[in-house]
């Protein structure tokens, strides 16, 4: 009588094509999650920095231009690499009277706020 020997197989089992699967999915998902992240961090930086210019530019111009600063607020627009960017002068007094704290807020175009300049300016 013949014995007849299990015939060994090649290959993976389903089981362990799931888990290498499974691994893969989770791999790629935290991989686009980061990518994700990283393009919305660039994003948020160029506009911290473009709206970092046009609060500069106003605060210069107003002390260039503007000798008396009356107590207010006003806004403002400016246009850095062809985006353009919403700001609010707001300028308040100091307990010394020469002096008038101005503050500059820059927005998104969809009004989210994106950073505040502060200074104190000669009255």
């Amino acid at each position: 009588m013949k014995l007849r020997h299990p015939v060994s197989s090649r290959g993976f089992t389903l089981i362990e094509v799931l888990v290498a699967l499974a691994i893969v999915a989770i791999t790629l998902g935290a991989g686009i999650k980061a990518a994700g992240s990283l393009a919305y961090n660039a994003e948020r930086l160029t506009d911290a920095s473009f709206g970092q210019w046009c609060a500069d530019n106003q605060l210069i111009s107003l002390k260039l231009l503007h000798p008396g600063l009356s107590i207010g607020d006003s806004d403002f627009t400016c246009e850095q690499m062809g985006r353009t960017y919403k700001g609010k002068l707001i300028i308040r007094p100091t307990p010394n009277i020469n002096f008038r704290r101005v503050d500059a807020q820059m927005f998104t175009d969809g009004g989210q706020p994106i950073l505040t300049v502060s200074t104190v300016m000669r009255k």
